[in-house]
């Protein structure tokens, strides 16, 4: 086979079908730009559930006097009205109705705590150095000049070596004697993560409707050039040239225009990379809370988007030429 017909056809192919080859090329570059900035959107969920899991503690909260006074105001109510018997099960179901937390308590809650194999660490801040923490970030509001150190609780900081099972914290230790509550900081970064995923899963869905679009614009692009072209085809055939020869030229012009889409992918993938995240809107320096993802991701990606942009139509072309181009 001459290469340098099979090149002379492709571009025959590609000037004769500049429009729908035009076309081919946009709905590929964007079906493949938002295939390689989904799979780049799962990579950053990963980085960041690794990040802020790995930050992530859990709080146990002890009882403080204020709080036993309060549980006591509102257990007095129902008890007033109620039989002697039935009063003090309503005052031993609310938290830290017991009074505050005893030392003999926290030492029994801390060493149970160091005892589970789910515990990474144990960190105790008193009252005082919470007072602290407040004032040092919400020290400008109105509300911190009326907060005072006894309204502040003890509490046990526990860094967990899997994060994820912070129920086993909480199951043991809320509504134990001395303990106000226990708080997860990752209630809230599910929901993040359930948003982002979501996201995902709808560009996911755009990334579908366009790689379809770009199919069909593929097909009717084979299936013109095929027409145009049958009685150069007609000829080749009856001086014996194989089915293969003559599909050859097809398929390499899909496979072009798709390999020009991908290549265009690539470079708005990388574009994005560079202005968005490290340059131009920065969004790297401007949100350090967040660990993005770096160029090492991207380049990782690449390939496999100009892969996909080679490969997909040309086996579109391929099934396009077996039913309209009879050889």
């Amino acid at each position: 086979m001459r290469a340098q017909f099979v090149m002379s056809e492709i571009g025959v192919g590609l000037r004769r079908n500049l429009t729908m080859t035009f076309a081919v090329i946009i709905s590929v570059a964007l079906s493949l730009a938002l295939f390689g900035g989904s799979l780049l959107m799962r990579d950053q969920v990963s980085a960041m559930k690794g990040y802020w899991y790995d930050k992530v503690n859990v709080t146990v909260y002890l009882c403080t006097k204020n709080d036993a006074l309060d549980a006591a105001g509102a257990a007095a109510p129902a008890a007033a009205g109620a039989p002697a018997s039935s009063g003090t099960t309503a005052v031993s179901g609310r938290p830290c109705s017991k009074g505050a937390v005893t030392p003999e308590q926290k030492q029994g809650i801390e060493a149970e705590l160091k005892k589970m194999d789910l515990v990474q660490t144990v960190m105790y801040e008193s009252s005082d150095e919470a007072y602290k923490h407040y004032k040092e970030r919400f020290g400008h509001t109105a509300l911190a000049s009326v907060v005072t150190p006894d309204q502040m609780p003890d509490s046990f900081r526990v860094k967990l070596k899997n994060p994820e099972k912070y129920e086993v914290i909480t199951s043991a230790f809320a509504g134990r004697d001395g303990v106000q509550s226990v708080a997860d900081q990752s209630t809230e970064l599910d929901n993040l993560f359930a948003l982002l995923g979501t996201l995902n899963w709808a560009a996911l869905g755009i990334m579908l409707v366009m790689l379809i679009v770009a199919l069909l614009l593929i097909v009717n692009t084979v299936r013109v050039s095929a027409f145009s072209r049958r009685r150069e085809t007609g000829i080749m055939r009856l001086v014996g040239a194989s089915g293969f020869y003559i599909q050859v030229p097809f398929i390499m012009e899909a496979a072009v225009a798709g390999l020009i889409g991908a290549v265009f992918a690539c470079g708005m993938l990388g574009t994005g990379q560079y202005f968005v995240i490290d340059h131009g809107i920065g969004l790297r320096d401007k949100l350090q809370l967040i660990n993005f993802i770096g160029w090492d991701a991207v380049l990782a990606k690449l390939p496999l988007v100009l892969v996909i942009g080679l490969l997909m139509p040309s086996l579109a072309a391929f099934v396009a030429l077996r039913k309209y181009l009879k050889v």
